[in-house]
Parts: C-alpha cells; sequence; structure tokens
C-alpha cells in the first residue's frame, strides 16, 4: 500500500513536472507583439520592409498603428515592442500630438519596447522640442541632416556583435539620413550604450567630411523598467542585414537569449538604392 501510495504521488510529479515544461514552452513560443507606426495611406516603405521578415514564423505578431490609435485606443497595452520606422521624425510628433508622445514614454518606462529607425531614432533623442526624450543623444551637425544617402561600413561593437548575433566586425548597411547620436547631456537620463559605430560615411550635398565616422550607428538603453534601441541606418531595407532588426527587437522585447551569431558582408550588393522610408 505504502509503495502504491509513493508511486501515485511520484506520478503526481511528473505530471505537475511535465505541465509546468509544456506551460512553458507555450509561453516561450508565443509571438512577440509588435506595433509599427505609420501615418501614410499603407504606401509607406518601412513598414512593408518590416513586415517581410517580422513575421510569426520568426517569431513576431506585427500590426500597424496610426497616431491616432496611439493617441485614442488602448493599442499599447496589447504591444510589446512598438517600432518608429523612418520617415520625418518632427512629422510623427506632430501626428501624436502631445497626448500620444506622452503614451509613447509611459509605455516605455512601464516596460515596453521602443525600436527606433532613422526618423524614430531621431524621435528618440533628447536634442529637438519635439524630441520623445528615451535617450540621453544629441544630433551632431544638424545643420547637415540631409547629408546624403547610400551604401556605409558600421565598425560593430563587441556588445553589439553579442547583443545582435553578428560575428563581423564590419558590416554594410543602406544609410538614408540618419541621426549622427552622440552623448546627450540630460542629467535626468542615463548614458547609452553604443552597440554600432560608422566606419565609413556619406558626406554629400555640403556635408562637410570627417564628421560621421565614429558617431553612433545602432544604441541601446534602458527607460524605466523599459529597452530602447535605436538605428540610425536602415538594416530593415532590402538588402538588410535584417537580422540586427529582429534581435533588437527581441532585446526590446525583454528576451535576454542571445542570437546565434551570423556573418555580414563588410559591403552592400550592388543594388542598395531599395526606398526604405
Amino acid at each position: 500500500m505504502l509503495m502504491r501510495s509513493l508511486g501515485f504521488c511520484l506520478f503526481l510529479v511528473l505530471s505537475i513536472a511535465a505541465s509546468s515544461v509544456t506551460l512553458s514552452v507555450a509561453q516561450a513560443a508565443e509571438p512577440i507583439r509588435v506595433s509599427i507606426y505609420d501615418h501614410s495611406d499603407g504606401s509607406a516603405n518601412g513598414p512593408k520592409n518590416l513586415m517581410k521578415f517580422l513575421t510569426e514564423e520568426n517569431g513576431f505578431k506585427c500590426v500597424r498603428v496610426s497616431p491616432e490609435e496611439i493617441r485614442d485606443t488602448d493599442i499599447l497595452t496589447k504591444t510589446d515592442v512598438l517600432i518608429i520606422p523612418g520617415g520625418s521624425a518632427s512629422a510623427q510628433s506632430k501626428k501624436l500630438e502631445d497626448a500620444g508622445c506622452a503614451k509613447i514614454k509611459e509605455f516605455v518606462k512601464n516596460g515596453g519596447g521602443y525600436v527606433g529607425i532613422c526618423a524614430g531614432a531621431y524621435l528618440a533623442t533628447s536634442d529637438y522640442s519635439w524630441s520623445l526624450g528615451l535617450m540621453n543623444a544629441k544630433v551632431v551637425d544638424k545643420a547637415h541632416w540631409a547629408r546624403g544617402t547610400g551604401p556605409v561600413e558600421l565598425e560593430m561593437k563587441e556588445t553589439g556583435k553579442t547583443l545582435l548575433g553578428e560575428s563581423s566586425d564590419l558590416v554594410g548597411v543602406y544609410y538614408g539620413q540618419g541621426p549622427l547620436l552622440s552623448p546627450g547631456s540630460t542629467k535626468e537620463l542615463p548614458p547609452y550604450e553604443p552597440l554600432a559605430l560608422y566606419a565609413t560615411e556619406i558626406a554629400k550635398k555640403g556635408a562637410p567630411s570627417g564628421v560621421m565616422v565614429g558617431t553612433s550607428a545602432i544604441a541601446k538603453v534602458n527607460y524605466g523598467n523599459g529597452r530602447v534601441i535605436c538605428y540610425s541606418c536602415h538594416p530593415e531595407g532590402k538588402n538588410g542585414p535584417h537580422h540586427l532588426i529582429k534581435a533588437g527587437a527581441r532585446w526590446a522585447a525583454g528576451i535576454d537569449e542571445l542570437p546565434a551569431p551570423v556573418a555580414s558582408p563588410q559591403k552592400l550588393s550592388a543594388d542598395s538604392t531599395t526606398k526604405v522610408d
């Protein structure tokens, strides 16, 4: 009788353990809920490019969200990561209005993730009257923000290689007039951590040479209980490397499991003119 009772108890413990494992696996398999900002009529290239690889097969579930939805609905309560893609940061801020900007800051402060790409990185800085102030960063050479577009090379920092799953020291990516980030001086905000620096530059339209190299191309920081990662460049474009965005979005969602490293080419392919904004 004692042996039978012990056998039943062991069976019960194993059953509970198996159920717990099944539950944890199911929870881990749930896709990351991503909201991609889009104030266009659906024609904007940034959201379309992102939704090509931030798929459920890759562990994401994406929806487009308008500034009105951010302002006037509870969409961010159903979101793990908000992505603000390219475009015009000042226009994004204007359309969000003070109420929408405040909702985004509260969302991140309470544990949400923020991914800013080009305009979204401008928006995250603490350097403009319309900035969200999520990242203690200023923009270098504002006068030549429209310095041109084209392929550049990134020098990956060791932390960036580990966190973003990149094994190459130099990575080719498309640049589309994103912010040249450098540390800001806002006392209320912690310093950001650079993950990649510009190793080459774009200096057209009267922009001076020697300014872009060494500025931050990818950076991360914690804001309140949330996570912020910004890309001055465009890894979401046709030529990628897309894994830099996927890994960054997972980190922003609070997932600390490190991705398997991938070796990206140092140079972009010949076709590097795909529109990204």
